[in-house]
């Protein structure tokens, strides 16, 4: 098998030659159609997540075919297509677990990060946290629904029944969950990078009420709104959006520091809430909403060898949607 591997935070990922790896109980060999590039694996490879199991293989936005398996799963699954996301394996004996909280897991293994991922031709998965994949899938525009679709899912529940919804950084987890709540019937408010009248006129496009950057206010007051880009400075702006009992969901995994802000931000019942990793039932339940909502990805193709490219161009904000790597691509990147 051939991986793009982080030795180093900071350094770029190396191709490397290994053995084809051997699943153990209750584990599947996929072999890799297609893996989403994630703002997550810039925090994994910019060092700005602590401890990552080193050397390491990044990419938990995955789709493949099962290859092999090992003992202990619990049915056959050679030759299904699978998607493996980010929470790659928990304990299942904590608190946390116990009471359904599995994406607070106490002891967990996250793809990409603890466990290796799927930069690479193949990867090793829990067959327990592989999900059964439509055969007609498009492996290309169904990898972005893995993390970007799963955890734009969950912020949504976050932010309960909002009418009108604010989505700061417009990026892949925003273009997805904004086609979901369009579909529920609701006004979506795009945030974008101040100046950037590309990300605008594409919010617009897909039927948002509005799109403007960051740093402007909204044309209506919020009923919620949902933080994407990992900006600190972006959590009084948006309780300064929304209306009185409004909510303001932090959608990441990290974000540079909160600055102080005045207590009347939050004042009159407005909230500030987080959401971490997934659970199973978020991505069945995400996973039979998004044909029927429509969702369409927006995808940038890069071949496997190129993954260094497609981190610097999701670092630099150059394309709408979301990167993906594909190991059998050999020519030069291109839009899909």
């Amino acid at each position: 098998m051939k991986a793009m591997t982080l030795h180093a935070p900071g350094q770029p990922l190396r191709l490397e030659e290994r053995p084809d790896p051997v699943p153990g109980p209750g584990e599947i060999r996929v072999r890799v159609e297609a893996c989403a590039v994630c703002r997550t694996d810039l925090h994994v490879v910019d060092g700005e997540l602590p401890d990552p199991r080193l050397p390491i293989v990044p990419g938990h936005e995955i789709v493949g075919i099962v290859e092999a398996q090992g003992s202990e799963v619990r049915q056959a699954r050679v030759g299904s297509r699978v998607g493996v996301p980010w929470l790659g394996h928990t304990c299942g004996a904590c608190r946390y677990c116990l009471e359904g909280q599995e994406n607070l897991c106490d002891r967990p293994l996250f793809t990409g990060y603890t466990r290796d991922g799927g930069f690479a031709t193949h990867v090793i998965a829990d067959a327990d946290f592989a999900f059964e994949l439509p055969v007609e899938a498009d492996p290309v525009a169904t990898a972005p629904l893995m993390c970007a679709g799963l955890i734009g899912w969950r912020s949504l529940r976050a932010a309960g029944d909002a009418k009108r919804i604010g989505l700061y950084g417009f990026g892949a987890a925003a273009h997805i969950i904004a086609q979901v709540c369009l579909w529920q019937g609701r006004s979506v408010f795009a945030f974008t990078r101040p100046g950037d009248a590309e990300a605008e006129a594409y919010a617009l496009s897909l039927g948002c009420s509005w799109a403007g950057g960051s740093d402007v206010a909204p044309p209506e007051e919020l009923d919620a709104a949902i933080i994407f880009a990992p900006v600190g400075a972006l959590v009084p702006a948006a309780l300064s959006a929304v209306r009185k009992g409004g909510r303001v969901v932090c959608g990441g995994i990290h974000m540079s520091d909160i600055p102080a802000f005045p207590y009347r931000l939050l004042w009159e019942e407005r909230s500030v809430v987080s959401v971490a990793n997934l659970t199973r039932r978020d991505a069945t339940e995400f996973l039979a909403i998004a044909p029927r909502a429509g969702v369409t990805t927006r995808t940038t193709v890069y071949p496997l060898t190129a993954a260094n490219d497609a981190l610097a161009d999701l670092r630099a904000g150059r394309f709408q949607g979301a990167a993906v790597l594909c190991p059998e691509l050999r020519q030069s990147a291109g839009a899909a």
